[in-house]
């Protein structure tokens, strides 16, 4: 992937992510699926202006639901979880 636009398609903000990211520094994405780790620390740094010490993604399988007698399938997607350094900071909702 050339664009670093497409990169980070939004941040993933639930329970689990709020609490890695007060505890360990970490935060959590949805990336394009073709996107690579250092695509994905490169697009952090440049957006955020943060440093990047880790990046960990993996692919998650997209769930199949069901409504009335009809399956259907959920999407597959990236996930990547990136540890910032210690003195750096992502803050999503500010003033909130």
């Amino acid at each position: 992937m050339k664009n670093l636009y497409a990169v980070i398609r939004r941040p993933i903000i639930t329970e689990k992510g709020n609490l890695q990211k007060e505890l360990n520094n970490k935060v959590t994405f949805e990336v394009h699926p073709d996107a690579t780790k250092q695509e994905i620390k490169t697009a952090v740094e440049k957006f955020f202006k943060v440093r990047v010490l880790n990046v960990h993604s993996l692919n998650q399988r997209g769930k199949v639901k069901r409504v009335g007698r009809f399956f259907g399938k959920r999407r597959n997607w990236k996930k990547a979880i990136v540890t910032l350094g210690p003195n750096d900071k992502i803050e999503f909702f500010e003033g909130v």
